[in-house]
């Protein structure tokens, strides 16, 4: 259990010479980092020398810019973090880095990390989470890279790491640098490793984060809108953390600053190493208790639930109405002015990741502003971010950012759409509704199987890439319901990157309809074990636009499961999740 009080007890200084050694170790075969990391099971980080074999292949990633460098390190508290972080301390004190920045007790949100990095601007961090998977010496782990623009390491950085996992021989380490309570206790230890000094620096988790979100919105307003005032009751707001690392946050930012009740505005708001045996993905079917108590309790104006690591969001408006990933981000788009950071910065260009419904690019036509679909995985913004042809974007998978930081940020989401509803004095269904009215609506769901058979889901891949391969799905109609849709393109999705021209391939089936309709298909990258493959189903319509999703939807669903002979091959007869 951990709590927002922190000692201010300083470290010790140690003075008497480390010696590192050289470990003699083998390499793995299923170190490959997926869409954000590496994620196992815990119990495959636990096998000896699993986890120092990845944190020297990282290092050995990063050739000569580590000697003399500053990194980052923390993560969501899941189980196996305090052991991870000892061995990265001990590791890095070994192969020449300077100084490790750590949140206290390893907690440090994604996207505190990236601030972090961005803040002090060092060669990068290591996150240790697993994201919205569950936590728990049964279920997951995870490591990633984060670089020096505060992002996900890129496809060639992580290409680098698996290709030198597959053949390390030895890691080097300190094993006498006693790091036990290391990470307990605000402060700054200096050690002497082989003649070097080496620094840890234990840091309060909230304070840079906190300061960023003061610079990004006027708290001032959000403590009227929540508290209420004279003129205007409060409105209230029931926020979920899920037991991840978003507590602390919460507590710092919406009770202690903003005067939100601690009893009646927010839940699990202590971090937990495994979640409280929840699955910690804020979604219509993990964050079902915060779902029924809105539809319970009518006195709510507002609920929102946050991943694990606090880089996700669920958005939900009085009695539980849901707002789409897709939706949010198009309704932040068109609102972006009541936020004081772009009334300052001004806003570059919009963007979404391939399968995320293209609500937003209505908005960036009608206010004259880019718009890029990438592939999946927050990587493939930071370019555009740098290069300042990016202000705002998210993917459909419940992440939402801009570019305050190089992670989506489950916080500043919240934030955000407060700082809308505060501007347009609407509650969140009246600001869907307004926004349909404009705009048209792009209903939109997604169809998880999770833990799927890996080969059954390989074959049903492979069978959709011979369609496009042939082309035999070009010109083919499909009814279902009396609804008859024409394929007019089929393909795997690739990006060139306009930054960079790097190319990502094989991001995704993608069958497209002539009316606009898009069903997409793909093999998960965050799973730690058997294969999921999400299905996404969207489509267009300009006047009827307060039908239920899943009803305007459910023919493009038929013959999505049609078409990819899902049932068939996986044996699924229901997805895992709907959202």
């Amino acid at each position: 259990m951990i709590h927002n009080s922190y000692l201010d007890n300083r470290c010790p200084t140690m003075s008497n010479t480390l010696q590192s050694v050289i470990a003699q170790t083998l390499p793995f075969e299923d170190q490959k980092p997926g869409t954000s990391g590496l994620r196992k099971k815990v119990r495959v980080f636990m096998q000896k020398n699993y986890t120092e074999n990845f944190i020297q292949c990282i290092f050995d990633a990063l050739g000569d810019k580590l000697k003399g460098s500053t990194l980052v390190v923390g993560g969501d508290g899941r189980y196996f973090s305090k052991p991870a972080i000892n061995t990265i301390i001990r590791i890095a004190s070994a192969n020449e880095v300077s100084k490790l920045i750590i949140g206290q007790l390893g907690i440090l949100s994604t996207p505190a990390v990236s601030a972090l990095i961005r803040e002090h601007k060092v060669l990068g961090g290591i996150v240790l989470t697993a994201s919205h998977n569950p936590g728990g010496i049964r279920n997951d782990f995870g490591i990633k890279y984060n670089i020096e623009n505060g992002g996900p390491a890129p496809d060639n950085i992580t290409n680098s790491i698996y290709e030198l996992s597959t053949k390390i021989t030895q890691y080097k380490t300190t094993p006498t640098l006693e790091t036990d309570r290391l990470i307990d206790i605000l402060g700054t230890s200096k050690f002497n490793v082989d003649g070097r000094q080496f620094t840890v620096e234990i840091i309060d988790s909230t304070t840079n984060y906190v300061n960023l979100m003061k610079q990004i919105f006027d708290f001032n307003k959000l403590r009227a809108l929540i508290r209420g005032t004279d003129q205007r009751p409060a409105f209230n707001v029931l926020l979920d953390s899920m037991n991840g690392v978003t507590g602390v946050y919460v507590r710092n930012i919406f009770v202690e600053e903003l005067g939100a009740s601690p009893d009646n505005n927010v839940r699990r708001v202590v971090p937990l190493d495994n979640f409280g045996e929840i699955h910690p993905d804020p979604n219509l079917t993990y964050a079902k208790d915060l779902v029924d108590k809105l539809k319970e309790d009518s006195n709510y104006d507002f609920g929102a639930a946050f991943d694990g690591d606090g880089d996700r969001n669920m958005i939900l408006g009085k009695n539980a109405f849901f707002v789409t990933p897709s939706d949010s981000l198009a309704v932040l788009a068109n609102n972006l002015e009541c936020i004081p950071y772009f009334k300052k910065n001004g806003v570059n260009g919009f963007a979404r990741s391939m399968p995320t419904a293209a609500a937003v690019d209505r908005v960036a036509a009608k206010l004259g502003k880019e718009i890029f679909e990438v592939p999946t995985g927050w990587k493939y913004f930071g370019n555009l971010m740098d290069a300042g042809r990016l202000s705002l974007c998210g993917e459909e998978s419940f992440g939402t950012g801009s570019d305050h930081i190089r992670e989506k940020d489950g916080i500043w989401a919240v934030l955000a759409w407060l700082s809308v509803i505060e501007h347009k004095q609407m509650g969140v269904e009246e600001i869907l509704k307004e926004h349909w009215t404009l705009y048209g609506r792009n209903y939109f769901t997604r169809y998880d199987y999770e833990e799927c058979e890996t080969e059954g889901a390989n074959k049903m891949i492979n069978r959709l890439e011979g369609f496009i391969a042939d082309g035999g799905l070009v010109g083919k109609a499909y009814t279902a319901l009396g609804k008859t849709y024409k394929v007019a393109k089929a393909d795997n999705f690739s990006y060139v990157d306009p930054i960079d021209n790097s190319v990502a391939k094989n991001q995704g089936i993608r069958i497209l309809f002539e009316d606009g309709s898009r069903l997409i298909y793909r093999l998960s990258g965050t799973g730690s074990s058997g294969a999921t493959i999400r299905v996404y189903i969207e489509c267009y319509e300009k006047e009827d636009v307060l039908t239920d999703a899943q009803v305007m939807l459910k023919p493009l669903v038929e013959i999505g499961l049609e078409i990819s002979q899902l049932k068939e091959f996986t044996g699924r007869n229901q997805p895992t999740v709907i959202t």
